[in-house]
């Protein structure tokens, strides 16, 4: 039975996260959801270590479509307003205490004019918008608020990686400890090993400032991870047996999916996807160490084929669905002749084609380099492989090699076809980049996504993910960030800057119009493996 929480029944008096007058409150998290009894909730949560979890599965975004501004309730003159909101503790317990927050004492935070958020504080989803337009949606902004519903010595928080590898882990690690310990006094923190599955293998390890001193200068992640393969209902019960009430979970899309079945303890997410994928967020962390990365073997490409009589280089990057590193790498670079992307089909012969395009530009040049996205092409692929329907542990469909393809599609063409020697270099560096520690900017980044999950689980929210909403942090639902993948937009500013960077063609032959949505839905729908 697919059991979701509602509040439809909270309204106005007892929640501490309500907004006043004239802002509208989203109310209804879950509609049309059936209730699930509260009754054993302890009434002194706060005094204890949030024993009660809810082992219902989660709600689903498809039975429970995004809510409307004409579903808000309490609607005043700002009927075009929606606020997106997150659950709260006090949604399960109306009487759970409130107590002033430890920054109030703060030596560091005594210096901040506002040290905290305010109530009222949202952040626009979108913030261009013509005179006449609707607000639109809206969220609650990130940050510290004046009471806090944890003790720091009641507090038993963990913190869970899963996933694939990505710069920054490390560091958003190490600013949960720090953050926890040195601005609200909690020394209570475990560190999952393993991923989900080491919620019930029992594989912990006792987190304090010193262990975790220096571990953003690694790469990978200190507690290590792992894919799927986990046991939902042993995670709550674990959580429950070892007495945790906050909960920070590190990991893409489908892990914060599984965060959204254990939200009434405090649980945060931090997204992150090294391809950049995740909706609604301006940016994952490791982005930028990705793309500055990459720049070093798009350069290597680049003095290898220039050294040599038409020299073609093939450097494959991360971006199963997105081509985001493809993409801002290329622009970053200005070595890069051609950028192939999943979101934007090609083709090899003919007329417009990347024979041709490849052929005109050794003839100008002398040689070219090519960076292809990990997803791009996989159609044709898997069309001369006939490859087998195999997936990894989280169920994503494994990818044939494309940048091996490629090379020998190209070599055989042009060796064979057009009777000239070409010098091939193909460069496959995604794992090299996965696996280095972030830099300067993402570490930043990293810090400011750990101390917005801690304000937000101190102040008693639950089932939300952090992130930067038109460069200021908010709380997000954790549905508006699974319910779909952030691609390249074909139609946006930035790959027409592409395109007028590389002068590429457009791939769109004289019989097609360029390729909508549903192609690329068959595409990525399409049974792949990895060879």
């Amino acid at each position: 039975m697919n059991l979701s929480l509602s509040f439809s029944s909270l309204s106005k008096t007892h929640s501490p996260c309500s907004l006043s007058s004239p802002i509208s409150r989203q109310l209804s998290f879950y509609p049309n959801a059936p209730q699930l009894s509260l009754s054993r909730l302890p009434r002194n949560f706060g005094s204890q270590r949030g024993i009660f979890l809810r082992k219902a599965l989660p709600f689903s975004r498809q039975n429970n479509p995004p809510i409307t501004a004409a579903q808000v309730s309490n609607q005043t003159e700002n009927d075009d307003f929606v606020l997106e909101d997150v659950p709260h503790l006090t949604n399960f317990l109306p009487d759970l205490p409130s107590y002033p927050n430890p920054l109030q004492k703060s030596q560091a935070y005594s210096i901040v004019k506002k040290t905290f958020v305010s109530p009222e504080d949202v952040v626009a989803q979108t913030i261009v918008i013509q005179k006449h337009s609707p607000r639109g949606v809206h969220f609650r902004r990130a940050g510290p608020r004046e009471k806090v519903y944890f003790k720091p010595e009641e507090v038993r928080a963990c913190i869970v990686t899963c996933g694939g590898l990505c710069p920054g882990i490390n560091t958003v690690i190490r600013e949960i400890v720090c953050g926890l310990n040195i601005m609200y006094g909690v020394e209570d923190i475990l560190g999952i090993e393993g991923g989900y599955r080491g919620f019930y293998s029992k594989n912990t390890v006792r987190l304090t400032p010193k262990v975790v001193n220096d571990i953003h200068k690694r790469g990978g992640t200190f507690l290590r991870t792992s894919r799927g393969g986990h046991d939902t209902h042993k995670i709550v019960d674990n959580i429950a047996d070892r007495g945790i009430n906050q909960v920070y979970i590190i990991g893409g899309d489908g892990t914060q999916k599984g965060a959204a079945l254990i939200y009434e303890v405090a649980v945060a997410g931090i997204p992150k996807t090294i391809d950049n994928d995740i909706a609604v967020i301006d940016k994952s962390f490791g982005f930028d160490t990705a793309v500055e990365e990459a720049q070093r073997a798009i350069n290597a490409a680049h003095v290898e084929v220039e050294s040599v009589e038409n020299g073609v280089g093939i450097v494959k990057l991360m971006g199963r669905y997105s081509g985001f590193i493809a993409m801002f790498a290329t622009l970053a670079s200005r070595d890069v002749d051609c950028c192939l992307i999943p979101e934007s089909p090609f083709y090899l012969e003919g007329r417009g084609g990347l024979f041709e395009f490849i052929e005109e530009r050794l003839k100008e040049n002398g040689h070219l380099v090519i960076v292809v996205a990990e997803g791009a092409g996989q159609e044709y692929v898997a069309a001369e492989v006939h490859a087998a329907d195999k997936k990894d542990a989280s169920g994503n469909k494994l990818l044939l090699d494309v940048g091996l393809w490629l090379s020998d599609k190209i070599k055989d063409h042009f060796t064979k076809d057009r009777k000239m020697a070409i010098n091939m270099k193909y460069i496959d560096p995604t794992y090299m980049i996965r696996a280095i520690p972030s830099n300067a900017s993402d570490n930043v980044y990293c810090t400011l996504l750990a101390h917005s999950a801690i304000h937000g689980a101190m102040a008693g929210y639950t089932g939300f993910t952090v992130g930067p909403v038109n460069s200021r942090h908010a709380y997000i639902p954790i549905a508006r960030v699974t319910e779909r993948q952030n691609t390249v937009e074909l139609t946006g500013r930035m790959w027409a800057r592409l395109l007028a960077s590389t002068n590429q063609p457009s791939f769109v032959s004289t019989d097609q119009e360029i390729f909508d949505k549903e192609i690329i839905q068959d595409i990525n729908n399409m049974n792949i493996t990895s060879i």
